[in-house]
């Protein structure tokens, strides 16, 4: 549609994503850090790293562009979240609009995310998963592309992109079975598999890859290893991680907003699969496929919060066709009003949900989750930091020790190299970091930071260590004790920083206890 009957929308959905955008901006320069943030900040003063044990290693591409134009501060860290949500918007209006032809559709694709917490408000978290959405989004606008052209050069663009999204964060290989479906269901499937487009594409793909690989051929295949191992460990079947990963999706997605994507995508496969449109395949397949897989291993495994957020997007996209598809359909009048109501509905209560979250986190003074509380409970941590500078000038230490990587990640983060900051085990996560300046090290004394129990821990028995209580001291949210933390002076000992594999010090942690932190990331 064109014209003045379109104007309206238009104007509402321009004011919404501005005011939108102003909110995620204030939430990126006014709330702390997250560990797993600042986490990625260190990776960000590695480069040219090409891999890190974790991820690949856009995040830290995308935080050295944010910190290289507005320093170290928490905007700096968390400025490419804005822009990757600005991109992630256009190319699902581009596609949307391609698909449909329709402004009012275009408008509805483009508010969508904005009613979802995880992008309307988190976009502006750092995390791998911003850099994947685009780069997932841009190999379906490609492919897209390749369907309205029939020109088959746009392969080579969604090599190119597919290959960024998956140099961004290994899941996104979960969009593979969609590319397969939609090469082979069609009745195109003949014309593709004998021209060299596709082929050359997974080139491309593989080649923009090759950092990944590159690094792990160097380093044992350590972060195929460390993947392998979250994917594969044992666990027994759970109700409750099954509950958790549900419950994540209508926190994060919407609790109108996850079954109207959910009832669309359900539409487009049935349409797709029996009619063999290429694009109704690419769409639903790009985001079931995940969905029933993160499904499945949710029953012995605690799915993170990040893991499915790269395929929702797409999922967004076909909640606008199927809305314009229906009445060229000639569905049912009630079927047709049904859907739009509860995709409006959607956008209205999910943009108000996520205003109220924000005026929560950045204006409310009360803590009403306690110590489950997400952000509450990784915020604090300046109290842990005044409290170890004391000590340092008290002490005469000159570097600081962990044992985890979230009070590693905050302690460097606040002293962003004043002070040598070292986590003395799971050195497997540091492969090819710099020397951190063992100058100030070796031989001298150290400050350990270690939250409670950690402190405890059986590593520290491998070391020669004497260690000297000092004071523990506590991370406080709006009045609400997050975690204690216990202050040792060490002396007589120097951490080794390469240890080799089979030393207690190299590996990472895989245990029961451990997991609710790594799969977070």
């Amino acid at each position: 549609m064109s014209g003045s009957p379109a104007r309206r929308p238009m104007l509402i959905a321009a004011v919404v994503i501005a005011v939108m955008t102003v909110i995620r901006i204030v939430y990126a320069g006014a709330l702390d850090l997250r560990t797993d943030e600042a986490y990625y900040w260190t990776w960000s003063k590695e480069l040219p790293q090409l891999c890190f044990l974790d991820h690949p290693p856009v995040i830290a591409w995308f935080i050295r562009l944010g910190t290289a134009i507005f320093g170290d501060t928490n905007f700096g860290v968390r400025f490419a979240g804005i822009l990757a949500m600005a991109a992630s918007q256009l190319l699902l209006a581009d596609i949307v609009r391609r698909v449909t032809h329709n402004a009012r559709a275009v408008v509805l694709a483009v508010l969508l995310p904005e009613a979802a917490l995880y992008y309307g408000l988190l976009m502006a978290k750092v995390a791998p998963d911003i850099a994947a959405i685009p780069f997932a989004l841009a190999m379906i606008w490609a492919l897209v592309r390749l369907v309205e052209t029939k020109d088959g050069r746009w392969w080579l663009a969604a090599g190119l992109f597919g290959g960024l999204a998956l140099l961004s964060k290994f899941t996104v290989v979960l969009l593979l079975p969609a590319v397969v479906a939609f090469l082979l269901v069609p009745t195109w499937r003949g014309r593709w598999l004998a021209s060299p487009y596709p082929w050359i594409a997974a080139l491309i793909a593989l080649a923009m890859f090759s950092p990944v690989l590159i690094w792990n051929a160097q380093h044992d295949w350590a972060s195929v290893k460390f993947q392998l191992v979250r994917a594969t460990a044992p666990h027994d079947v759970s109700l409750r991680t099954v509950g958790d990963y549900i419950g994540l999706q209508f926190g994060l997605v919407g609790f109108v907003l996850l079954p109207v994507t959910l009832s669309a995508l359900i539409l487009t496969a049935w349409r797709g699969y029996r009619r063999r449109e290429p694009v109704a395949i690419l769409l639903s397949t790009a985001v079931l496929v995940p969905f029933l897989y993160f499904l499945y291993k949710s029953l012995t495994l605690r799915i993170g919060d990040t893991w499915p957020m790269f395929m929702w997007p797409i999922g967004f996209a076909t909640v606008a066709i199927n809305i314009v598809m229906l009445p060229r359909e000639a569905w049912p009048a009630w079927m047709i009003r049904s859907t739009v109501y509860w995709a409006r509905t959607a956008i209205v209560t999910g943009v108000a949900m996520v205003v109220l979250i924000f005026l929560y986190y950045t204006v409310a003074p009360w803590n009403l989750i306690g110590r489950a509380d997400p952000i509450g409970g990784e915020a604090g941590y300046e109290q842990v930091v005044a409290r170890a500078e004391a000590e340092l000038k008290t002490t005469g230490a000159s570097w600081i020790a962990t044992t985890d990587y979230r009070t590693y990640a905050m302690l460097r983060w606040f002293f962003n190299g004043r002070v040598p900051v070292v986590q003395i085990n799971e050195r497997a996560r540091f492969q090819g970091f710099r020397d951190p300046g063992m100058n100030q090290i070796a031989g001298r004394i150290g400050l350990y930071v270690g939250r409670e129990p950690d402190n405890t821990g059986a590593i520290w028995a491998e070391t020669t260590a004497n260690r000297e209580p000092l004071e523990r001291v506590q991370r406080i949210w709006r009045g609400v004790v997050m975690d204690t933390y216990a202050l040792e002076k060490l002396t007589g000992w120097t951490p080794e920083l390469a240890p080799p594999p089979d030393s207690p010090f190299y590996q990472w942690r895989w245990l029961a206890g451990d997991f609710e932190h790594i799969a977070r990331g």
